[in-house]
């Protein structure tokens, strides 16, 4: 049989250079999608502290949506198209990419009509109130209306990543890049836009989706890749659906356990007031990135661990998962002692508010040293994805929930109102998630069958 070479370097190649390999493009494309993240809270900073409250309350919605098509169902994609390669099956790859946006398309439509029926009342939840709250959803109408971008063009990369080609991904993140850079002419104006505030942002990040997708489409489209692109001769099969949901669906839970955890904390800070909460959010918006940036390693553990779980070969699956934890973890843990030992260099971009500035800084010094073991466990249930074994990092990810949130809420009916208290939750409850999903690989969670 004739194998692809790519599919031939993720099942013979070195461990760790290969998935360094695999994983540099997708780290350079997220920095750069960070940077591009941290410029427009920058540029929302300017118009005040009601504008960066309302963007922040958006994050966890914004990132929810995020997290699931590009992590989540696009995680349950790029495995079942992994492992299909890996099984040597290459037709049946190419039949779930129609299957993936039928998926995709289902899904932005649920995101869309909750979003902008629910926006309002989820967001006065979260603590908006008066002009955070029309910030809010001002910035979340048009994100959310535009769903579909978003969705098509995170499965799509997903389907092209399940391949083994993450260079095309990354350069199509680096290529629309200037799309994004829109986003302060549009806030504020700028040569002939008109001045559209925070929607100005929520514009720029939706043509940018749009853009990248219709690349990924012409790609697909053309056959210069081992998986083809054609809607009109696929028969949609359950079967297919099923392989892809089997992943991608408690994937979705998880994602919805990570998000629930920050927007259920999000609301008991929010409680302290406006700076408190627009301190937190420009801090936690730290944590988030560091979804982004293991996903660069995430993305390629998906693929190298699908690829050879379908080909039989489990103990070299397991060891591609640690080797890939094992970077994660560090890269995250220098971000956050970085973060803890110098929060003013992080914070001092979003915002001069002495009280903001306080409370972030507060956030960073105790939270930032526990993003180690969130980057491990993170790393861990990707590498869970592509072996299509999702229990314990779900179960990790509960616990998560229910210490961070419980405990806070336990907390402030203990000790009264103090928001450090409250962080030293969030970060016991980031190290049982690392904890937990460790644990339970290293007992043995995915074992799957003898080696062929």
């Amino acid at each position: 049989m004739i194998m692809d070479p790519r599919t031939r370097r993720m099942l013979e190649g070195p461990i760790a250079p290969t998935l360094l390999a695999l994983a540099a493009p997708n780290v350079v494309m997220l920095v750069a999608q960070v940077a591009i993240s941290v410029l427009e809270a920058y540029f929302v900073g300017w118009l005040g502290a009601d504008a960066l409250a309302g963007v922040s309350v958006t994050f966890p919605l914004v990132m929810l949506m995020q997290t699931m098509s590009a992590g989540g169902m696009g995680g349950g994609v790029a495995s079942a198209i992994a492992r299909a390669l890996g099984a040597g099956r290459a037709a049946e790859a190419s039949r779930l990419v129609a299957h993936a946006i039928v998926i995709a398309l289902t899904m932005a439509c649920a995101f869309t009509a909750l979003v902008l029926a629910g926006g309002p009342a989820i967001y006065g939840a979260m603590g908006a109130r008066a002009g955070a709250l029309d910030a809010a959803l001002a910035y979340s109408n048009v994100i959310f209306a535009g769903a579909a971008a978003v969705w098509l063009f995170n499965t799509l990369a997903s389907v092209v990543r399940g391949t083994g080609n993450m260079l095309l991904p990354a350069g199509v993140v680096l290529g629309a890049s200037p799309i994004l850079m829109l986003s302060p002419a549009l806030i504020f104006g700028w040569g002939p836009f008109p001045a559209l505030g925070v929607t100005g942002a929520a514009v720029a990040v939706v043509a940018y989706y749009g853009a990248g997708t219709l690349v990924f489409l012409a790609y697909l489209a053309a056959g210069r890749s081992v998986v083809r692109l054609g809607l009109r001769t696929v028969r949609l099969e359950r079967r297919l659906f099923r392989d892809i949901l089997r992943v991608g669906a408690p994937s979705l839970v998880n994602n919805v356990q990570t998000n629930l955890t920050v927007v259920l904390l999000t609301a008991l800070v929010g409680s302290f007031g406006t700076f408190a909460l627009a301190g937190y959010g420009v801090g936690v918006r730290l944590e988030y990135l560091q979804i982004p940036l293991v996903f660069g390693f995430g993305s390629a553990l998906v693929t190298m661990v699908g690829t050879n779980i379908g080909a039989g070969r489990s103990a070299r699956a397991r060891r591609v998962a640690w080797t890939g934890a094992a970077l994660a973890a560090g890269v995250t843990e220098a971000i956050g002692l970085t973060a803890a030992l110098f929060p003013s260099q992080w914070l001092g971009l979003f915002s001069a508010e002495p009280e903001v500035l306080r409370i972030g800084a507060t956030y960073l010094r105790i939270v930032g040293p526990a993003y180690g073991f969130f980057g491990l466990g993170l790393a861990l249930y990707f590498a869970s994805q592509g072996a299509g074994r999702l229990l314990w990092p779900l179960v990790a990810g509960l616990s998560r929930l229910v210490v961070a949130a419980g405990g806070g809420w336990i907390v402030l009916r203990l000790l009264g109102p103090s928001l450090a208290s409250i962080f030293i939750v969030m970060a016991l409850a980031l190290a049982l998630f690392g904890t937990v999903v460790s644990v339970a690989m290293y007992q043995g969670a995915w074992r799957l069958r003898r080696e062929s």
